[in-house]
């Protein structure tokens, strides 16, 4: 198992980037990969959103499966925007900005957090209280610089 861990921390940290210049994490297809951040609250499941349905928040381009979801992120863009401006959570446990995969999140006393991969997710769950208090840490570190 510590093998695996070890194999999961050597990827993500192939993945590193900074947050200097990208505050929210964010592909070509826009923040969280395309998918829709209030779906995860009212669906619990990653649903994409349409590139029809979008707002600009912090910097990034955010997209909706609906106009209600839409209108709901604006109206609490903080509520809903994932932990660590998207990126992943466990990296982020561990001092390192690592990308994130839709399909690897986890809601937690109303936020959202996102991982690296499922298997990265799997760690992250091992500890999540002492995960997030080590994230909040180096989150608040990196986005003061």
């Amino acid at each position: 198992m510590r093998t695996l861990a070890l194999i999961s921390l050597v990827a993500m940290l192939a993945a590193c980037t900074s947050i200097t210049s990208k505050p929210t994490f964010q592909t070509e297809f826009g923040a969280l990969r395309g998918y829709d951040p209030v779906a995860y609250f009212t669906d619990e499941r990653p649903v994409k959103g349409s590139s029809d349905i979008t707002t600009v928040h912090n910097g990034a381009t955010w997209h909706f499966s609906s106009k209600t979801n839409k209108e709901l992120f604006q109206g609490n863009p903080e509520k809903y925007s994932p932990q660590y401006g998207g990126y992943c959570a466990y990296g982020m446990a561990n001092g390192f900005v690592v990308s994130s995969d839709p399909e690897a999140f986890t809601l937690v006393d109303g936020k959202l957090y996102m991982n690296y991969s499922l298997g990265v997710r799997n760690t992250w769950l091992k500890d999540v209280p002492a995960n997030i208090e080590s994230a909040d840490k180096n989150w608040a570190s990196k986005s003061a610089k």
